[in-house]
């Protein structure tokens, strides 16, 4: 029976695809590019990274300034593939997994991406997964195409039949528009083999251009437990809706009726760009990984709070803490740039680097 992996199950690799001077990172490529180098570095040392470069000659740039640094170049993939930008969160692929006689059977869900609802270009992202599963880039034994817009960062699982969500994104105009709730519900249920879809009503995060995609909000850390941030400042625009979320989730049960259990962390510091507009900076966008926690981190005297609990919580992996304050400029942070690929999916052997943008039909 498929299921939808939770984010600390065994993993075969990360994908991410690298800031280029065609996307929104133009104007910032120094100061991301050392951001990434050092996720690159923290990822590589525990499993594989598959990393999408624009073309050849930023493929050959990228190997040039990793091989400067202490990463497992034998961890490094690459595939070449025009992109409109980098949240790969949103427009990689989302598998479920399924054990059958001690092998894992996967099965890819291609989604549609529509850019958080037609606010950017995402035709080049949106034909990504495609490629990457024609030209055996990445495994999967079933695979399905859905017209319905489904970003990786506005689910969560608990690996227990159970998916987190938000109302004001999965319900928002921009997305599913002919769709409600309870048609949605069902179709996630079906859809993700899932037995309950927990919507979350409450909460927010100013900058965010994703109409409050769960991972900047709450997170299962294990099949109980679910970390949230917690605003303590009641002069914070934050503070009402975060009492509000945090008073709903603890009406929320798993698929056997118990209660989660629910720890906070704090809220940085309010950020702002150059504009004086609010950035949405959160420690709950940490991306779980082989033997590691990597959360992002933004010069903040809550930085190390926010670790130490992380640490408390999650006994059997690292917590490392990477600096993120250059990512949330363009209002995202760690685990929005990334989309880990479970067990089975990411070959051990690395793979030709062809140029692959081309048109090819949906997976059907």
């Amino acid at each position: 029976m498929f299921s939808l992996p939770a984010e600390w199950e065994k993993q075969s690799g990360v994908l991410i695809t690298w800031p280029h001077n065609h996307s929104d990172w133009a104007d910032n490529l120094s100061e991301i590019e050392a951001t990434y180098i050092q996720l690159s570095a923290a990822i590589s040392k525990f499993q594989k990274l598959l990393v999408i470069v624009y073309d050849l000659t930023l493929q050959t740039h990228i190997k040039s300034i990793l091989s400067n640094h202490p990463i497992n170049m034998g961890n490094i993939v690459f595939h070449i593939f025009k992109t409109d930008d980098t949240w790969t969160r949103d427009y990689g692929p989302i598998y479920l997994t399924d054990n059958q006689q001690g092998k894992t059977i996967t099965r890819l869900l291609d989604f549609t991406f529509n850019g958080w609802g037609n606010k950017f270009s995402a035709i080049l992202d949106n034909q990504l997964n495609v490629n990457l599963l024609d030209n055996k880039v990445i495994n999967a034994d079933e695979s399905a195409t859905f017209d319905f817009i489904l970003e990786g960062g506005s689910i969560e699982s608990d690996g227990n039949e159970t998916v987190l969500t938000t109302s004001s994104c999965l319900l928002s105009n921009e997305r599913n528009i002919s769709y409600n709730q309870d048609y949605i519900t069902l179709f996630l249920q079906r859809t993700l083999s899932v037995k309950q879809v927990l919507w979350l009503d409450e909460g927010y995060l100013a900058g965010d251009d994703t109409d409050s995609h769960i991972d900047v909000l709450a997170r299962f850390i294990d099949s109980n437990t679910i970390v949230y941030v917690k605003c303590e400042d009641e002069a914070d625009e934050h503070y009402a809706s975060s009492l509000a979320m945090e008073a709903q989730l603890k009406t929320f049960k798993n698929i056997s009726g118990q209660p989660y259990n629910l720890v906070s962390l704090p809220f940085p510091n309010p950020k702002y760009n150059a504009n004086k507009r609010r950035l949405p900076a959160s420690y709950t966008n940490f991306l779980m990984i082989n033997g590691a926690v990597l959360v992002p981190t933004y010069d903040d005297p809550n930085d190390e709070l926010a670790l130490k609990i992380l640490k408390n919580c999650i006994k059997d992996r690292e917590i490392i803490g990477i600096p993120f304050s250059s990512a949330i400029q363009e209002n995202g942070s760690l685990h929005c740039l990334t989309m880990q690929l479970p067990f089975g999916v990411l070959a051990d052997s690395k793979f030709p680097c062809t140029d692959s943008n081309q048109n090819k039909p949906r997976l059907t």
